[in-house]
């Protein structure tokens, strides 16, 4: 039996499924939900007979080639790897049987919730949820400003601090204690089902603890939260190189002319790309991971600027390509942890 093409098959997908949405998900603030839930059911994010590595290997190029489309998408995508992430990295078997093959298959949507948690450990901000222990579990109260990729049967990781110290959940979007408030007046990313989550009183079951030392935990993932990032930056710069290139011959092929030219953005992709490669093969560490990031988000930053250059006028429509990813691509500079962020780890 031939071998299959899975990168085939995903440009068809793409092509056939999300393509003919990312209009309505800039402009309309549609949400993809059954595109990102086909990506699970097509055999994209199965971890199968694969280390998390190895896993990882594979799951970057999804990432990467959904946001070559549309950053929005590859943005809502990376939430849903973290939420995978955290359960395969639980030491909560229940927990992990119940949901690691429902994230994987496509039968339910996960999300990250730890914006606040990754600031709080680098020193940026307080906790803003607070855990009780009691019977059978944890009653959890608080709020967060946004969390991403919600709907009412999705599942998204939180922290809370709990007696000095803190702990890990998994919280059902469903919970009646939990009220969800949707933010679309964003920029850009309005399609991201974006919420701003109340907490009053929500019950988390033993059964549904990704970690009672969330601070351990947390080091542990970081990692690999931080590596799927990545691809939602490489896959916005190839577009925008993508878009240099068409404009080559635009008004007798005055482009030229411009400081920045799609093969000098290529040859910083290369470099990148290969930092990350060697880091996805040889083991991903923590500062060599933020450093790719780092490099990602600047390199984003230059591509989606120059684009907008060299596509000139056209740019400035509202239904422009280049000023959509112009606008996503400021979003992907403030997803945390964020370029000052950044910045301030590598003083």
């Amino acid at each position: 039996m031939p071998a299959i093409n899975h990168d085939v098959q995903l440009d068809t997908l793409l092509q056939q499924e999300l393509k003919p949405l990312v209009r309505a998900i800039d402009e309309k603030a549609y949400y993809p939900r059954e595109f990102l839930l086909q990506l699970g059911r097509n055999g994209f994010l199965s971890s199968e007979d694969k280390t998390v590595a190895e896993a990882a290997v594979q799951e970057v190029k999804v990432v990467q080639q959904v946001s070559s489309y549309c950053m929005t998408t590859g943005f809502n995508l990376w939430c849903h790897m973290a939420a995978l992430t955290y359960v395969r990295h639980t030491e909560n078997q229940e927990l992990k049987e119940r949901f690691l093959p429902a994230l994987e298959n496509g039968e339910i949507l996960g999300a990250t919730g730890l914006s606040n948690p990754m600031k709080f450990y680098a020193d940026l901000e307080k906790l803003h949820l607070k855990a009780e222990r009691v019977s059978g579990g944890y009653k959890l109260n608080g709020a967060l400003p946004a969390v991403s990729n919600l709907g009412e049967d999705h599942w998204f990781g939180a922290v809370a601090s709990e007696n000095g110290r803190r702990i890990m959940v998994f919280v059902p979007c469903s919970d009646e204690n939990l009220q969800l408030k949707e933010k679309v007046s964003y920029l850009g990313l309005n399609g991201s089902a974006t919420f701003a989550c109340r907490f009053d009183g929500v019950f988390i079951p033993d059964s549904q603890v990704l970690a009672e030392d969330a601070d351990t935990f947390v080091k542990n993932i970081r990692p690999y939260f931080v590596t799927y990032q990545v691809p939602v930056g490489l896959g916005v710069i190839e577009a925008a190189i993508r878009s240099v290139e068409k404009c080559a011959n635009k008004q007798s092929g005055a482009n030229q002319y411009l400081p920045v030219q799609a093969e000098d953005l290529q040859v910083r992709l290369d470099a990148v790309q290969e930092q990350f490669r060697h880091l996805l093969e040889t083991g991903v560490s923590w500062k060599g991971i933020l450093s790719v990031r780092k490099d990602t988000v600047y390199l984003t930053m230059d591509a989606v600027h120059a684009a907008m250059m060299h596509a000139g006028g056209s740019a400035y429509l509202q239904t422009s390509a280049d000023g959509r990813r112009l606008r996503e691509a400021y979003f992907f500079m403030n997803l945390t942890p964020t370029v000052k962020h950044l910045e301030k780890m590598f003083q």
